[in-house]
């Protein structure tokens, strides 16, 4: 038996007035998500327990079956894993975004979360330029992807309060500067940090071709390294994770997956959704398992755009989940869980903690489901509901803990 999770990020939302009350789901076309529903068990999961932010973190380890509880320590140390980062026990991670502020009325504004998407190796350059001139004993810089890179803080602070960039879009950042113990300290960083970016080349080329600058870091998702199970350990399975996203790998380190990068996986709406899906039936020709995940819908929303997240979800539809679908003949017997992490409204440009919808499929016998189509509103008419590290045991026909 091969087992297979298909992970739209961000997929679920809230009905909207401009589609007649549906949800970009709904209003999506999505034939082979519908036809799992049709013929799989749908339900709702609540991937973020009470007491959690409703990160992609804290989603995404309940979805690979970790009750967060258990072994959630920050977003940061999962993504320092992803880039081979060995944490002491004494660091600190943070995730640090490239951003552009904007000054407007006499404030600061969170202009844009990611500096107008900038190209990995524009901020590869940034990020090096820092770590000579800041990094040192207390601080190293680390690249990662497009905006999303590491910062390590040696013998850090944890007791400290951050905001998400993405929470803020379009809001002034006064209120939502690092707080907490130590964080006059990374004020002062963040100050140094906007000095140095200001007139790098880098930047006076993007404002020369007028795209947005990387005129600031943003810190935010710290932690200290966690203590994770392997799948081995814990499920007794063998797998893979696919992915353009540090997050996602991260937790794929963490549970002795194997890490597959799929040439053009981007983590944004231009990525190669056909070419993970097709990597995906290719690992699973010698492991029991893979976790597929596309960012493109969650960064449609975070950025407000409608358009693009519903276009993402039918690419997601077409190009992954009827990839997959159309090589089950060289599969063989398996079961497909389709589920977001957790809701990314549009409307909102951020997270909600509602629980998602999820269908599970079993190519040797159909659920007989009274769905008919892949929804929110579907899955909250089935009844079903479970918790979000519970998907995994259903997906393996295990007793939920």
């Amino acid at each position: 038996m091969k087992y297979i999770i298909l992970l739209g990020d961000g997929m679920s939302d809230e009905p909207l007035e401009e589609l007649s009350g549906k949800t970009p789901l709904e209003a999506a076309h999505t034939p082979h998500m519908d036809y799992l529903s049709q013929h799989g068990r749908v339900g709702l999961a609540a991937t973020v327990p009470d007491g959690y932010p409703p990160g992609s973190d804290v989603a995404n380890l309940s979805v690979f079956g970790y009750n967060p509880a258990d072994c959630y320590s920050g977003r940061s140390p999962l993504e320092a894993a992803s880039m081979g980062v060995e944490l002491a026990s004494e660091d600190v991670a943070f995730r640090l975004n490239f951003v552009w502020l904007e000054a407007r009325f006499g404030k600061i504004y969170m202009g844009d979360f990611s500096a107008g998407h900038i190209s990995t190796a524009e901020a590869t350059a940034l990020i090096h330029h820092l770590h000579d001139e800041l990094g040192g004993d207390d601080f190293q810089f680390y690249p990662g992807v497009s905006y999303r890179h590491l910062m390590v803080w040696k013998n850090g602070r944890d007791q400290l309060k951050f905001t998400p960039p993405h929470d803020i879009s379009a809001q002034s950042i006064e209120d939502h500067l690092p707080q907490g113990e130590g964080a006059s300290i990374l004020h002062d960083l963040m100050n140094s940090a906007q000095m140095l970016l200001i007139d790098h080349p880098v930047n006076n080329r993007r404002v020369a071709m007028k795209q947005l600058p990387a005129n600031s870091i943003w810190l935010w998702g710290h932690g200290r390294r966690p203590l994770m199970e392997s799948y081995r350990q814990r499920f007794g399975l063998s797998g893979a994770v696919i992915s353009a996203v540090d997050l996602i790998k991260g937790i794929g380190v963490n549970a002795g997956l194997d890490i597959i990068n799929v040439p053009g996986a981007t983590g944004y709406i231009d990525t190669n959704y056909r070419g993970k899906a097709e990597y995906a039936i290719d690992a699973l020709k010698s492991r029991d398992f893979v976790y597929l995940h596309v960012e493109a819908p969650d960064e449609a929303a975070h950025g407000g755009m409608l358009k693009e997240k519903i276009e993402a979800i039918e690419n997601f539809d077409r190009e992954v989940v009827g990839t997959i679908l159309n090589g089950l003949a060289g599969i063989g017997d398996c079961r497909i869980l389709v589920t977001p992490d957790h809701p990314t409204p549009v409307a909102k440009r951020t997270h909600t903690r509602d629980p998602v919808p999820f269908v599970l499929y079993d190519s040797r016998c159909d659920f007989a489901s009274t769905a008919q189509a892949y929804s929110e509103n579907e899955a909250a008419k089935s009844g079903y509901r479970v918790k979000g590290h519970d998907l995994m045991n259903l997906l393996l026909e295990r007793n939920q803990q």
